[in-house]
């Protein structure tokens, strides 16, 4: 599996990494730790969790699995910022909701250190600086070795490289945003500011919950358990953006397509175009089983060609306004070399 530098970190990370949201959910023990297996096997060097997956079940999951691993060979990351409990002080950004999520996360992981820990999604209440200072103050107390975001907006990730900057602590080195070939909306500006500070991005469902991986059919309504339950059309809405109904299944119908003409899965095909993007650091692999996983794990030596990759993104491209992402507010933020209109 190709390796890829952690952001703009000195640590490198295989292309794909394993998600473990499904573990102590859709996937019990036994699966979890097979998943992890498979995935070593591969030659998947890094695992992401969070404390709210599951309610801190998967960093169990996690932590018993690593027992008598060879940790130097692992880059774990896990996430803190939602609620694991009912008081005002259980959830956010705050010194103190963090201290207590951190060392939480180190129990149930069975470890002294995390690698990479994330900032789940932006706290408005409490002041950036009070996070970023507790995050430099881990790093050098030995608790993490490097942070990043999740869900956060492009201002957002802005505002804390600067403030970083600024106040002479460690900068973020990854960002975990939403991002496929149904939901695009980063490119215009996260994308931008990822590429601008360095940062790498981990997307997390790449496959658009199961709308990329040929699972649902334009005249079928699927069955059974899926993560869109039996009303797939309210899961189309969500995950399509601005993007038409139509324009949904015309983004499947050519990823289908491609799949067909290369011989391998659509949820392969969708893969590979999301860590061909740039600044993208390690895609993360959702799995419920371990078919799923190896179907998934079939993208890791795929690549698109030039061709393969404008035709999705053609297809894929979401409708936009004139300005400011449009072509009118493009052209007024570039210039040519030779100078003129």
């Amino acid at each position: 599996m190709d390796y890829r530098k952690l952001g703009n970190s000195g640590t490198v990370v295989t292309k794909y990494c394993l998600g473990t949201m499904t573990f102590g959910a859709e996937a019990d023990e036994a699966t979890s730790f097979r998943l992890m297996d498979d995935y070593v096997a591969a030659g998947g060097n890094f695992i992401d969790t969070a404390n709210v997956y599951s309610a801190g079940v998967s960093e169990e999951i996690v932590g018993r699995w690593l027992k008598g691993k060879a940790l130097r060979d692992l880059v774990i990351t896990t996430k803190g910022r939602f609620p694991m409990g009912d008081g005002p002080n259980h959830l956010g950004l705050s010194r103190k909701n963090l201290r207590e999520a951190l060392d939480a996360s180190l129990k149930r992981l069975g470890v002294d250190h995390i690698d990479l820990y994330q900032m789940h999604a932006f706290d408005a209440l409490t002041p950036l600086e009070e996070t970023l200072r507790f995050l430099d103050d881990s790093i050098r107390n030995g608790k993490i070795a490097y942070y990043g975001f999740s869900n956060f907006l492009g201002w957002q990730m802005t505002k804390a490289v600067w403030l970083a900057k600024a106040n002479g602590y460690q900068p973020p080195v990854t960002l975990q945003p939403q991002y496929n070939l149904l939901v695009r909306d980063i490119e215009h500006e996260i994308v931008p500011a990822a590429l601008d500070a360095g940062i790498g991005l981990l997307p997390w469902s790449p496959l658009g919950g199961g709308w990329l991986s040929g699972k649902y059919k334009r005249d079928q309504m699927p069955s059974g358990a899926t993560r869109l339950g039996e009303r797939p059309d309210r899961g189309q809405e969500a995950y399509a953006g601005r993007n038409a109904k139509s324009a949904t299944w015309d983004i499947i119908g050519a990823l289908e397509e491609t799949a067909r003409a290369r011989g391998v899965s659509m949820a392969q095909i969708a893969l590979a175009w999301v860590a061909a993007q740039p600044a993208v650091t390690s895609v993360i692999l959702g799995a419920r089983t371990t078919e799923q996983l190896q179907d998934n794990l079939g993208a890791v030596d795929l690549v698109l060609t030039a061709e393969e990759m404008e035709t999705l993104s053609a297809v894929s491209r979401p409708a936009i306004g004139d300005y400011p992402y449009g072509a009118s507010g493009m052209n007024q933020r570039s210039r040519k070399i030779e100078g003129g209109r």
